[in-house]
């Protein structure tokens, strides 16, 4: 019963704040339940609370609007009422419930003896000399025992004893040393620290912290409920997201197997068509020669009778009608000699390996505890790592100029365009073992492009093509896409089209996967062109494409339709002035290279200046292609470095 009891009184009748038994306790609306003296002196601190003439729940924040707001403040409280429930449990296990005046074990021997001390653990009254024993016997000696105070029999606060000086109490706190101390030690260990103050003069303070960081657990307590409750949800979604993906995946692949199917009966009907009619025309000569076989075997039958008659003029006759010309029919339809099958297996195998079925991309979230999948443009770059893209077969010096992250089969791989060797290159790592491989795409790649989760697609200008490479992540040349230009930016639009940047003549083309021009985009001002040199293309979420055009000195947003959506050549008071490498986070923030002020530009998804991101201080040297991956890592080409600079953002 007496641990019960304790047990009540701490859980319940125990003021937060002060973390002592409630003394004249209040219940606020939101039924919560302080000491008066308490709730007031937190109000006091809060402004707010003040000027809206309420008292202010420190664990919820909930306002009590106050009956006289004209009184002072120490009187607010006065007229707010405790709970019937708090207050019921105040007169049966309060302080005051049990009978306080006399000794609990004296009444036991049928002594009445006044008691001095109340024992927390054996909710009993005890006196002075009963109090002694307490002490000595070694089950009872560390209980809490409370000593009272004047005719009300109310509790002392508990007091704690340092543990080198036994007989002093702990009062003072040393801010210097962060260390709880007595007088004592005040004198003797802390005579030179610049701060040592009261417990008591600190309790508020550190209450509020207490009580604040409560608040900031419970928060986050309940955002990872909630989050674990989404997950769970979303666990549930993901299932059935894939189940109907599948099911496109199967209908997409059913659509194209009809179309073949159909495409097969075409030209099994078309052959049977034209073999029917090549079958009729031999059987119609077939006949033809057996009539012709038979009209000559009837003529040489009657030349024998001619020559039997002995009449010379039927002989003549017969004669002269032989040497007659006989028009024979002409032909009027044509004649089918054979029938050819025509099949380029390279380009089926082509266009079968690039069939626009659709595509499997797996996206990448961040897990907001760990920061990590999303580059924060708020948060501050801090420099990650330094990639030296050098390899044992380069014949130059490296000079990164365009750089593509991809995920294959589960390995991170950093696809490069190295101007150094004229080459692209990859690097990865398997089995904790870095790798690397390269390939030859011409005598002068320029950009790259992601075109599917597993390929690439680069710009060679000087040879006016376009090279499909598949990343393994090892390289592998898929094709070669003849153009009819030159193009440098590059950036892939859908599954089967492009939009490439030519400088002869200055435009943005919207190419397909042949290298043909579905139309040409030339955005004007008042009849000024507004591209010139688009080396840096990107394509935002929306579909609509970023264009980084060194020869204008702007930066450009451009529908696939050509329409203009903003065109930028200064941030704040600067001008822009060699823009190259673009990219949009997946929050749809745009970042941009400066390379001669040697800086990475934040613009927002509508093309306003933020901020520059990073500048020479940080490190950046004339920067040319970035990227940003899964990971929420940003990474720029430093050409003359030969490196690859890596940077994380920290919040």
């Amino acid at each position: 019963m007496a641990a019960a009891a304790v047990k009540l009184t701490d859980e319940f009748l125990r003021c937060t704040i002060c973390t002592e038994v409630l003394q004249e306790p209040c219940t606020l609306v939101c039924y919560h339940t302080f000491c008066r003296k308490c709730v007031v002196n937190y109000t006091k601190t809060k402004p707010e609370a003040i000027s809206a003439k309420s008292l202010l729940c420190p664990f919820c924040s909930k306002m009590t609007k106050v009956s006289d707001p004209d009184r002072p403040v120490e009187e607010w409280a006065d007229d707010v009422k405790p709970s019937f429930v708090i207050q019921g449990l105040l007169d049966s296990f309060g302080p005051g419930s049990k009978d306080m005046t006399n000794c609990q074990y004296c009444k036991e021997i049928g002594e009445a003896t006044a008691a001095v001390s109340w024992c927390s653990v054996c909710d009993d009254a005890i006196c002075e000399n009963c109090a002694a024993m307490h002490k000595r016997i070694p089950a009872t000696r560390n209980h809490e025992v409370i000593v009272f105070t004047g005719d009300t029999k109310t509790m002392q606060k508990r007091k704690v004893m340092c543990e080198e000086h036994k007989n002093e109490c702990i009062e003072f706190v040393c801010k210097d040393c962060k260390k709880l101390i007595c007088q004592k030690c005040c004198i003797v260990y802390h005579r030179k620290c610049s701060s040592v103050v009261t417990i008591e003069s600190e309790l508020t303070e550190i209450k509020t912290k207490l009580m604040t960081k409560r608040k900031s657990l419970l928060t986050d307590e309940q955002t990872r409920k909630d989050r674990v409750s989404e997950q769970k949800l979303r666990l549930t979604e993901v299932s059935e997201s894939s189940s109907e993906l599948e099911s496109l995946i199967r209908s997409s692949c059913d659509m194209a197997r009809e179309k073949i199917k159909q495409k097969e009966n075409t030209l099994i009907n078309k052959l049977k068509e034209a073999t029917e009619i090549h079958l009729g025309q031999l059987k119609a000569d077939i006949k033809a020669g057996e009539m012709s076989m038979q009209m000559c075997q009837q003529e040489a039958e009657l030349i024998d009778k001619g020559l039997e008659t002995e009449c010379q003029v039927d002989i003549y006759r017969m004669c002269q009608w032989f040497e007659e010309e006989r028009l024979e029919e002409a032909v009027l339809n044509e004649t089918v000699d054979k029938i050819i099958f025509e099949q380029d297996m390279d380009k089926l195998v082509n266009i079968l390996e690039n069939l626009p079925l659709g595509d499997i991309e797996v996206v990448y979230k961040g897990n907001e505890m760990l920061g990590d999948g999303v580059f924060d443009v708020k948060g501050t770059p801090v420099l990650h790592d330094t990639i030296n893209i050098s390899s044992p077969s380069d014949k130059a010096s490296p000079a990164p100029l365009d750089v593509m992250v991809m995920v294959v089969n589960n390995i991170h791989t950093l696809v490069v365009l190295d101007d150094g060797d004229k080459n692209l290159k990859s690097f990865y790592t398997r089995n904790n073992k870095a790798c690397q491989s390269n390939i030859d795409v011409g005598s002068r790649p320029f950009n790259i492009a992601k075109f599917s989760h597993n390929q690439v697609i680069v710009s060679v200008v000087n040879e006016r093509k376009l090279v499909t490479v598949g990343v393994t992540p090892d390289l592998a040349h898929l094709s070669t896409i003849n153009t009819s230009k030159d193009y440098y930016g590059l950036t892939a639009l859908t599954s089967s089209t492009l939009a490439a940047g030519s400088l002869l003549p200055p435009c943005v083309d919207i190419i397909d996967t042949t290298g043909n021009v579905l139309r040409s985009l030339v955005p004007m001002v008042n009849g000024v062109p507004l591209v010139n040199i688009p080396c840096f293309l990107s394509t935002m979420k929306t579909g609509n494409i970023l264009v980084s055009d060194e020869g204008t000195r702007r930066i450009l947003c451009l529908t696939p339709e050509g329409d203009v959506l903003f065109n930028l050549t200064h941030t704040g008071n600067e001008r822009i002035q060699y823009p190259l490498g673009i990219t949009n986070t997946s929050s749809g923030d745009i970042l941009v290279a400066e390379y001669s002020s040697r800086r990475i530009i934040h613009l927002t998804e509508s093309g306003d200046f933020v901020r520059n991101i990073l500048t020479s201080k940080e490190g950046i040297n004339y920067p040319r292609g970035i990227c940003v991956d899964t990971r929420g890592r940003l990474y720029i080409c430093h050409r003359t470095e030969g490196t690859i600079k890596v940077f994380s953002s920290k919040s």
